[in-house]
């Protein structure tokens, strides 16, 4: 049930993207940057199993805002891509000051959500600033390989229109990579051993591997849409 839950998640979300994209244009992206940040960094609280691999949840939120940026350089510039960064740091900092202002409230006797929050939202602030920080160095990373990328093979090959499955892949699998190690250690370490902690990075850069070649005809029909003036602007 994790599997399927795991396959239809990648769809829906790298799917609602593209659909954000195609009716509301960058404005669309921006919107799902928000979106994907908030709800990552709540849903990377879960560990499941699946596929023989022990990690948490979010990975495939975490890889659709890795979508979002190479959509934006892709199509729309440098400063579109970054500025999406921008959006997701300053989304994750006000759900950090708005969510444990939450906590310092005294709830009525008869209240029954208190201790839910609580439970949930007490073991965040680490794991946010350690998501924020590393979605910051990595994202940026991210915009940055990717334009470096198309740099090296416009200049070797003259085309600029050629590679777009190297620079996507080639800029995401290594932004990931530190993503993912950097990311759980910060968060986890401490909270769980190191061998499960080792464990749920590896397994976590194991599914970006693969969200990340299941993304690349995402981007091509992005850029097949931006072509044919299909894209809301």
């Amino acid at each position: 049930m994790n599997e399927l839950l795991l396959i239809l998640s990648l769809i829906v979300e790298f799917g609602l993207v593209l659909l954000a994209y195609r009716f509301f244009g960058k404005s669309g992206l921006y919107a799902m940057t928000v979106f994907c940040t908030l709800l990552a960094n709540i849903e990377v609280i879960i560990l499941i199993n699946a596929f023989g691999l022990e990690q948490t949840l979010g990975n495939v939120l975490f890889a659709a805002s890795f979508l979002i940026t190479d959509i934006l350089s892709e199509n729309e510039g440098k400063k579109s891509a970054n500025k999406a960064v921008n959006l997701g740091i300053f989304t994750s900092v006000a759900f950090i000051i708005v969510t444990q202002s939450w906590l310092l409230y005294t709830p009525s006797p008869s209240d029954f959500a208190m201790e839910s929050i609580k439970t949930v939202f007490s073991n965040t602030p680490r794991i946010i600033f350690a998501s924020l920080l590393v979605y910051a160095i990595t994202q940026r990373l991210d915009v940055w390989l990717y334009h470096k990328w198309w740099e090296f093979t416009s200049k070797r090959f003259g085309d600029s229109r050629r590679f777009l499955w190297l620079r996507n892949n080639g800029s995401t699998l290594i932004s990931q990579f530190f993503n993912t190690f950097l990311f759980n250690f910060a968060a986890f370490f401490g909270t769980y051993d190191l061998k499960t902690t080792f464990n749920i990075a590896l397994s976590g850069y194991v599914i970006y591997v693969f969200t990340s070649l299941l993304d690349t005809p995402i981007i091509y029909l992005a850029r097949r849409l931006k072509e044919k003036n299909k894209i809301s602007q």
